[in-house]
């Protein structure tokens, strides 16, 4: 295989599998050297083309105490008492610049997760089935 840049799905396969075939070689050596160059060239067109967005902070949360073997009883302390727990994890409350700083220190949940916006579920209006944020609905007056 000609070592040139991946512009397409095709090119990536046949870089894909000459990695395979070349892994494990040693560093140094030719081999070990178009490996190197292979997996720059993947990676490289990998984050162009597969965009992986950051995850949920609840969920990056629950999944970090999980990891830890904890559960939500941990985050007292952390992010305030049990009250304050409830409205976060049940996406009542919003996490605050202090509680970021303590969740990133206390667990290692990267600052960059636990900025991104808490997907809050709408809420819909019983009545009309309507969602509240529905720019369509409008009380009756």
């Amino acid at each position: 295989m000609e070592i040139k840049p991946i512009r397409s799905h095709a090119d990536h396969q046949v870089a894909l599998r000459e990695i395979e075939r070349l892994r494990g070689a040693k560093e140094g050596t030719p081999e070990g050297d178009r490996l190197e160059v292979l997996t720059t060239l993947v990676k490289a067109y990998e984050d162009k083309h597969f965009l992986i967005n950051a995850p949920d902070p609840i969920e990056a949360i629950k999944f970090r105490l999980e990891q830890l073997g904890l559960d939500h009883r941990a985050l007292v302390g952390v992010i305030g008492g049990r009250s304050r727990v409830y409205e976060v994890m049940h996406r009542k409350r919003r996490l605050s610049l202090e509680m970021i700083r303590r969740l990133n220190q206390r667990f290692g949940i990267p600052a960059e997760v636990l900025i991104q916006p808490i997907r809050v579920p709408r809420r819909r209006c019983p009545a009309s089935k309507r969602s509240f944020n529905d720019a369509s609905w409008s009380p009756k007056v």
